[in-house]
């Protein structure tokens, strides 16, 4: 059997990672992806083949990549997420996935509070407009008292919970599989999607992508929210309608976007979204914590470990 192991995550390839090292005292030779890049289909079809194991990060799996992959066993993500992974090819093929779950939900709803206090103060226009020499001067808002809507309240969404209350917001969570032991403060409340939409001053995003790729947050959805709400998204590009975003922040509904995801990543550089001053963003650095990455590394190590013996 092969011993090999493909490790793609970003913040694996750039450099020496003692995380990694149990595997390599398994008995296993690590195979790296291009140092802190996405890698391409192209660039799996080169690695991948012969691996018995695969700890992967974000990057879109194929089908064509799957079927090259002879040897592999187990593919272990170093998050949460897998809807880069077509599941029931997986299954029919007899390759197990394995998930680091809750392992960087700090890191991702720490970030999601920063989103929201820089929205509400304008910080990314006024840091950009001093640096030019523009002494313009914005009014913002403060977090207490605003109400603070979540779309999906899974182990992120109860971090950015407990982290906006803390701060004197008032917290209303939707989720399909709501967990009612959840009770973190007095001005926390469950609530249906409607009701989040329609209140939220601030709301972010913490669930997966529907099952159908339709986006959650749409045209018919931005219609209903307030007029000013600041809509936060470190889940995933796909949640959104990108177009309908740039339509909402022209017409008022939308103050700012702040986004660490995007529908393809990285963007196109002639992207809206970049070019939009009401737009914050990040590229994909929610879990991009010393702190995340080493938990979730370890988690994945363990989960392929555990997979392979």
């Amino acid at each position: 059997m092969s011993r090999r192991i493909l490790i793609t995550p970003r913040s694996l390839t750039q450099g020496p990672n003692r995380d990694l090292e149990p595997l390599e005292k398994a008995g296993y030779k690590l195979v790296y992806a291009q140092a802190g890049r996405t890698p391409s289909e192209d660039d799996l079809l080169q690695l991948l083949p012969g691996c018995v194991g695969w700890l992967a990060g974000v990057e879109p799996i194929s089908e064509r990549v799957l079927r090259s992959a002879t040897e592999l066993k187990v593919i272990s993500r170093n998050g949460t997420g897998v809807d880069n992974v077509p599941i029931d090819l997986t299954d029919r093929l007899g390759i197990k996935v394995l998930r680091a779950e809750g392992t960087n939900a700090r890191g991702v709803a720490e970030l999601a509070i920063c989103f929201a206090l820089a929205s509400l103060r304008h910080l990314p226009t006024l840091h950009l407009g001093l640096k030019q020499g523009h002494w313009n001067l914005l009014r913002g808002r403060e977090i207490l008292d605003r109400q603070f809507g979540l779309v999906g309240c899974g182990a992120v969404g109860r971090l950015v919970a407990q982290m906006a209350l803390g701060l004197g917001a008032k917290v209303t969570a939707f989720d399909p599989y709501p967990d009612s032991s959840f009770q973190p403060g007095a001005n926390f409340v469950w609530g249906t999607l409607n009701v989040v939409l329609t209140t939220a001053e601030i709301l972010s995003l913490h669930c997966p992508p529907s099952p159908s790729g339709r986006p959650v947050i749409d045209r018919e959805a931005l219609g209903q929210i307030k007029s000013g709400c600041c809509l936060i998204n470190t889940a995933r590009g796909s949640l959104v309608d990108e177009d309908a975003i740039i339509q909402a922040l022209d017409a008022g509904k939308l103050s700012t976007y702040a986004t660490d995801v995007f529908t393809t990543e990285p963007p196109d550089p002639a992207s809206p979204l970049l070019r939009d001053k009401r737009v914050i963003v990040s590229p994909h650095i929610g879990a991009f914590t010393d702190e995340s990455v080493q938990r979730a590394t370890q988690r994945a190590v363990e989960n392929l470990i555990d997979a392979l013996t």
